[in-house]
């Protein structure tokens, strides 16, 4: 009797042996796989944002925009537009943001919307402040900034930027504008 259960330990001390050697016991040999970080889009670019307003969404696009759009968009609806302002700063300069990203029925017309807002003098989609859904004492006014726009499929950026203060550096709101562009990240996630 007392020969099995040495029998017995020494079966179970083995068995334990091997589990600790393998690793646990799982099965699994190997690397585990490496899940990469979600980047904010917020600080992921040249450079950091902080949300001032929004993002607000809207079907409506016409009712949000003003000057030759208004009309534009009564006879082209968009499916979605979603509007954010943000602030940025770098070194002494403050800049205000406003990115807008809408989404057109299907790619052909977003590329026509890209076309008629780089057009100057037709009107845009309104940014928070001008609409009067953000109050922002001081604010620029980013419609006589910097602008830049995208178009990826469906979807149109939308980029006005302007500093505050009368500050001036044009090339600093050029790289500001474009950088801000990954906003659009922010607007569809948020």
């Amino acid at each position: 009797m007392f020969g099995a259960a040495l029998v017995g330990v020494a079966v179970v001390a083995g068995l334990v042996w091997g589990l600790v050697r393998s690793g646990g016991g799982s099965g699994v040999t190997g690397t585990p796989e490496v899940v990469p970080e979600a980047t904010d889009p917020l600080t992921a670019g040249q450079f950091s944002y902080e949300v001032v307003a929004g993002p607000t969404t809207a079907t409506d696009c016409s009712a949000n925009s003003y000057g030759d759009m208004v009309d534009w968009f009564a006879d082209r609806p968009c499916e979605r537009v979603v509007r954010g302002l943000y602030v940025t700063e770098e070194g002494e300069a403050r800049a205000l943001v406003s990115v807008v990203l809408v989404t057109m029925p299907d790619a052909s017309l977003a590329q026509q919307l890209k076309a008629v807002t780089d057009t100057d003098g037709t009107g845009n989609i309104n940014d928070l402040v001008r609409d009067g859904t953000a109050s922002l004492p001081r604010a620029p006014v980013v419609a006589r900034g910097q602008y830049h726009s995208e178009v990826e499929g469906q979807e149109v950026t939308i980029v006005e930027t302007e500093f505050f203060d009368e500050h001036t550096d044009s090339e600093l709101l050029h790289d500001i504008s474009v950088d801000a562009a990954q906003l659009a990240d922010h607007l569809r996630n948020g």
